[in-house]
């Protein structure tokens, strides 16, 4: 666990009674989770005007928090990051009807029960309801509640992939994949490999970040007989990227799965530069991918976390320079209605010429750059010209029409009239290496 030093927060001060056996065993965890507002203040300072409203909140929107994802908690903060994703808060029953339940229109764009088809060659495929945690700002709240997807229905989806040639990658999410048993999960991946077209599997996950216990060797063991297979995880703050969360992700790395994080920019989770900086830093450190970070959905009751497009531009303009390339995720924009993904990003191409073929460019530190795309139309000509005359040497000992026999030259010559061989070009690097220079080595 990270540490707590100062803040009222971890195992020891929520849950000091559970033993080791108990907080390592991801059942217990998800049996133990908070679901109730009663639950909810024996742990958490919650103002009595409060409760009546936040009670109001659930009989819309489920709660489920995990004990360990409760134990990342400052007790003392309630602006904690932390809460903010998982607790219902006064500010979600003030803007419960603000939003629209499926911003993102995957029903429109669902050929059968489960199936989002948006994009040509890829499809969603939604094979639970259930999650360990259920986030604030989920853009499928309209389907919190728990009941098991029934197979029958599962078997649908597979069909539907598998009489649809054009589809070539399955992303499976929820929900989430991951609160599925192991053996049941193990029956779809085996359905969907069973499928020829079925080229990519990748599963969306909350699960390493809110409970990692679930992420065990027998998991793992299944998962990587289905490659190629990938994980997405979703870490939002520095402060998930804890000891336990990290062991997770190096299972799952050890099994051959590649990691990538899709991040939602959330206010007053992370959306300065200092956070979502150290959130990508501490993602690198796990060996997973900063992948995408999305603007949140407008989905009902999240509107007192959504930020700018403006703060999300800043964000990324912070990261870029003052971090490794590898960590500066894609910002993305879900376009309403089943749009599609659109990339936002900060203007570094301020203007582009293509009939002269340059641009101007500014790098992040404000400067600003002229940018030969290609050498001139002419001189490219040009150039062509002299490769298709032939030889070099023909050319030096006057053997061209230029040349000595009644050319421009008078002793012979290239071309260029003055009867002499061009230079040859050849680099010579003044930098050294391992104490010398290439001059000095030649």
């Amino acid at each position: 666990m990270i540490a707590t030093v100062g803040r009222r927060s971890g195992r020891a001060h929520y849950y000091p009674e559970a033993t080791d056996a108990e907080w390592n065993d991801w059942r217990w965890q998800f049996r133990h989770r908070v679901t109730t507002i009663d639950e909810l203040v024996k742990l958490l300072p919650i103002p009595e005007g409060e409760r009546a409203l936040r009670r109001e909140v659930l009989r819309d929107f489920r709660m489920g928090i995990p004990p360990y994802y409760l134990a990342l908690i400052d007790a003392d903060d309630p602006d904690d990051p932390i809460l903010r994703q998982a607790v219902p808060i006064a500010e979600e029953y003030a803007w419960r009807d603000v939003g629209d339940e499926d911003p993102l229109g995957e029903e429109k764009y669902s050929p059968v029960p489960g199936i989002t088809h948006r994009y040509p060659d890829r499809v969603l495929m939604v094979i639970s309801n259930s999650c360990a945690v259920y986030c604030r700002y989920c853009t499928r709240k309209r389907i919190m509640y728990e009941d098991a997807v029934p197979d029958l229905e599962i078997d649908r989806m597979v069909d539907y992939i598998a009489r649809t040639p054009a589809v070539r990658d399955v992303v499976i999410s929820g929900g989430d994949p991951l609160t599925c048993s192991t053996a049941k999960l193990d029956s779809i991946l085996t359905k969907l490999r069973a499928v020829p077209h079925l080229e990519i599997v990748r599963i969306g996950t909350r699960v390493p970040v809110s409970l990692p216990q679930r992420i065990d060797a027998e998991l793992c063991e299944m998962l990587q007989k289905h490659h190629p297979l990938w994980v997405n995880v979703h870490f939002n703050h520095p402060r998930e990227c804890t000891p336990e969360a990290a062991r997770a992700c190096d299972l799952l790395s050890r099994a051959g799965i590649p990691l990538n994080n899709q991040a939602v920019l959330l206010k007053g989770v992370n959306d300065s530069v200092e956070t979502m900086r150290g959130l990508v830093h501490g993602l690198m450190k796990m060996r997973v991918r900063p992948y995408y970070v999305y603007h949140c959905d407008p989905v009902r009751g999240s509107e007192h976390m959504r930020t700018t497009i403006a703060k999300g531009l800043e964000i990324m303009e912070g990261l870029r320079g003052h971090t490794s390339g590898l960590g500066i995720p894609q910002y993305v924009i879900d376009a309403p209605g089943g749009g599609g993904k659109v990339p936002v990003n900060p203007d570094y191409l301020l203007h582009y010429d293509p009939k002269k073929q340059t641009a101007i460019l500014r790098n992040y530190q404000g400067r600003i750059f002229e940018y030969q795309e290609q050498v001139p139309e002419e001189e490219l000509l040009r150039r062509k010209l002299v490769a298709e005359r032939g030889d070099p040497s023909r050319h030096a000992n006057g053997d061209h029409g230029n040349g000595s026999n009644g050319g421009n030259g008078s002793n012979g010559s290239n071309g260029n009239g003055n009867g002499h061989a061009p230079a040859p070009v050849i680099g010579k690097s003044q930098w050294a290496h391992r104490g010398r220079s290439r001059r000095d080595a030649s």
